[in-house]
C-alpha cells in the first residue's frame, strides 16, 4: 500500500499552487469585499487546463483521475476558496455534457467550456426541493422535437454570468420521483429564462448565486443527456465527484488556516514569550493538523474508490465529504480563535475562511444527508464488514 504521490501528481499540484499564487491569492479579499466574479481569471484557468480536469481527453479535457482533481482543487482553494468552488462546479457540468451528450451536443459546448469561452451552471435545487431533490417540480414537456421547460431553480452558482445550464427537469408524471427526471442542456440566453438578484450570502461572495426561472423555454430534445428519465442518475453521479471536489476545497482552506496559525504563533508574543511556546496552543495546533491529515486521507481514499468504480464509492464519497467539510470549518474556526481579535477583522483572512467553508457543510448534499446515505449502506448485509 503506497500513499506517496507520483512525480506527475506532484507536478499537477505544483502547477495548481503556482496558479493560485499568481492569479487568486492576492485578489481573494477584494473579490470577497466587492462580490466580484472574476470571469477573466476563470477563463485563464481554462488556458491552464483547470476547466476540464476530468473531462476525457478525446473531448479536449485533461482526462485526469478524481484523485488528481482533488490534488488540484486543494491547492487552488488555498488561493481563493469561493472561486475554486465555482471551478469545481464548472468541471462537473463540463464532464456531464462530455459523458452523456451526443456528438453534436459535445461539439457545441465541451471545447468552449474546457477553454473557458463558455461557463456552466448546475441546476438541480429548487425553492421547494433541496435535500429531497427527487421531488423537483420543474417540468419539461415534449412538443414535437422540442422540450418546453417551466419552473425555477434556486441557489444556482454562476447564474447570470454563465453561458450554459445543465437543468434537471421532470419529463415524467408529477409523481414519477427520481425515475421521471431528465438532464437537459439549456443555453443560458434562451428565450424565457430570467435570473433573480445576486443573493447576499455569508460567504462565497466572489461567485454569484441566483434564482433561475424558466417560462416556456424551448430547447431541442437532442439537448437531453442520455435517455429520458436518466437525469437523476446522472445528477447523483455528478454529485459523487462534486462531494469530493468540495471536500478538497475544505482541505485547502484548512491547510491555509493551519499555515497561518503556525506563523502567527511564532510571531506573536504575550506575557514575554512567543505564543508558540504555550503548551495549550501547541496542543491545539497538533489537533488541527491531525484532523486535517485524517480528512485528507479519507478524501484521497474515496477518490481512489471512485476512480476504481468501487460499488461502495458513493458511501465513501459521502463519508469523506461529511468528515472533511466539518473538519475544514472547525480548523478554520480554531485558527480564528488562535488569532484572537485579529482573526475577527478583515485585515486577516481567517474570518473569510470561516465564512467560505461554512457552506461546504450544506451544499452538494447537507452533511445530514451524507449521514443518511452512509447509514443506509451500513444497514445492508456485509457492508460494515467490507469497511475493514
Amino acid at each position: 500500500m503506497d500513499f506517496s504521490l507520483t512525480d506527475d501528481q506532484k507536478a499537477l499540484a505544483a502547477a495548481a499552487t503556482d496558479f493560485a499564487r499568481a492569479e487568486l491569492a492576492d485578489h481573494a479579499a477584494d473579490w470577497d469585499a466587492t462580490s466580484h466574479f472574476p470571469v477573466d481569471v476563470i477563463r485563464r484557468a481554462g488556458e491552464a487546463g483547470f476547466l476540464g480536469i476530468y473531462t476525457p481527453e478525446e473531448h479536449g479535457g485533461l482526462g485526469l483521475s478524481r484523485l488528481e482533481a482533488s490534488l488540484i482543487f486543494e491547492q487552488l482553494s488555498q488561493g481563493c476558496i469561493a472561486t475554486t468552488a465555482y471551478l469545481t462546479i464548472h468541471n462537473m457540468v463540463t464532464w456531464m455534457i462530455a459523458s452523456w451528450g451526443d456528438d453534436a451536443l459535445r461539439e457545441t459546448w465541451v471545447p468552449a467550456m474546457v477553454a473557458g469561452e463558455a461557463l456552466g451552471s448546475y441546476c438541480l435545487t429548487e425553492p421547494g426541493a433541496g435535500s429531497d431533490a427527487a421531488s423537483l417540480r420543474t417540468k419539461a414537456v415534449r412538443d414535437g422535437d422540442d422540450y418546453v421547460i417551466s419552473g425555477s431553480k434556486m441557489f444556482i452558482s454562476g447564474a447570470g454570468a454563465t453561458e450554459v445550464l445543465v437543468v434537471m427537469a421532470r419529463t415524467g408524471e408529477p409523481d414519477s420521483g427520481a425515475g421521471g427526471v431528465s438532464a437537459i442542456v439549456v443555453p443560458a440566453d434562451a428565450a424565457g429564462i430570467e435570473v433573480g438578484k445576486n443573493e447576499e450570502k455569508m460567504g462565497w461572495k466572489s461567485q454569484p448565486t441566483r434564482l433561475v426561472s424558466f417560462d416556456g423555454v424551448r430547447v431541442p430534445v437532442a439537448n437531453r443527456l442520455g435517455a429520458e428519465g436518466e437525469g437523476f442518475k446522472f445528477a447523483m453521479k455528478g454529485l459523487d465527484g462534486g462531494r469530493l471536489n468540495i471536500a478538497s476545497c475544505s482541505l485547502g482552506a484548512a491547510q491555509q488556516a493551519l499555515t497561518l496559525s503556525r506563523d502567527y504563533l511564532a510571531e506573536r508574543k504575550q506575557f514575554g514569550r512567543e505564543l508558540s511556546s504555550f503548551q495549550a496552543l501547541q496542543f491545539k495546533l497538533a489537533d488541527m493538523a491531525s484532523e486535517l491529515t485524517a480528512a485528507r486521507l479519507m478524501v484521497r481514499h474515496a477518490a481512489w474508490r471512485l476512480d476504481q468504480g468501487d460499488p461502495e464509492a458513493t458511501a465513501h464519497c459521502a463519508m469523506a465529504k461529511r468528515f472533511a467539510t466539518d473538519m475544514g470549518f472547525n480548523v478554520c474556526n480554531e485558527a480564528l480563535q488562535l488569532h484572537g481579535g485579529y482573526g475577527y477583522i478583515r485585515e486577516y483572512p481567517l474570518e473569510r475562511l470561516v465564512r467560505d467553508t461554512r457552506v461546504h457543510q450544506i451544499l452538494e448534499g447537507t452533511n445530514e444527508i451524507m449521514r443518511l446515505i452512509v447509514a443506509r449502506r451500513l444497514l445492508a448485509d456485509g457492508v460494515i464488514e467490507s469497511l475493514q
